[in-house]
């Protein structure tokens, strides 16, 4: 019985998350409510609220679709390449791929995710599962490569790549370029001065450097402290 009603649940679920994006295109992320969302997707209010306990759950919702996509469009490059440049450009190009049909939502929404104690920031705990993915397959690019890393610097610079990609993310928001040409440029720029940092990272002299710069982001930027001690304990 439960298996039967599980595949409307999720249908019912994707309707109401596909609606409420639409609607934060047409109208605006602030000015759309849950009851707008629901009359529009056909389902009450209360049904609405069951899925998703508000519009930040929404948007949290559209970080997991994100998520999911882009960890499934960069296994060819990540199955196929071992040069780090290639690996770490091609899940940047990805994700701009991805993320491509989302650009005037994310503009739109993005003084409400900018604020770092709202729970649409990527640094958010609320938004430690899409983060934590995405650290997972920084994780992955740098363990498939050729690339030699200290064993001491394997769990910091995942988190460092990362956070260079929010840097990308950040500068996509307000790419105004011919089919954000100029984004792809960054990301293939910031893959290459990636890679020579990873690669400076292998002498002893400039490890306490590496874990200066990744003790600073963790201590400074909200839920990033939390992540960390998180993963310590498990």
């Amino acid at each position: 019985m439960n298996e039967a009603k599980a595949p409307k649940s999720e249908q019912t679920r994707t309707l109401i998350l596909e609606t409420a994006l639409r609607l934060f295109q047409e109208r605006g992320y602030d000015k759309t409510t849950m009851r707008a969302i629901a009359k529009e997707a056909g389902v009450s209010v209360g049904n609405a609220y069951y899925y998703f306990g508000s519009k930040e759950h929404l948007v949290q919702g559209f970080y997991d679709r994100i998520s999911a996509e882009h960890q499934a469009a960069v296994r060819p490059v990540l199955s196929q390449e071992t040069d780090l440049e290639t690996r770490l450009a091609g899940v940047l190009k990805a994700w701009l791929d991805i993320a491509a049909p989302y650009h005037e939502f994310a503009a739109q929404f993005f003084k409400n995710a900018a604020d770092p104690e709202s729970p649409l920031s990527p640094f958010s705990p609320e938004s430690e599962h899409a983060r934590e993915a995405a650290i997972a397959i920084h994780r992955e690019v740098l363990a498939g490569s050729k690339a030699k890393v200290a064993e001491e610097l394997r769990d910091t610079l995942p988190e460092l790549m990362w956070l260079s990609q929010m840097g990308l993310v950040l500068y996509w928001v307000f790419d105004r370029s011919e089919g954000r040409e100029r984004s792809r440029r960054l990301a293939e720029r910031g893959a290459r001065l990636t890679t020579r940092g990873v690669a400076l990272a292998r002498f002893r002299v400039l490890r306490p450097l590496v874990r200066d710069v990744h003790e600073l982001f963790t201590d400074f930027l909200p839920g990033m402290a939390e992540t960390v001690a998180g993963r310590k304990k498990s």
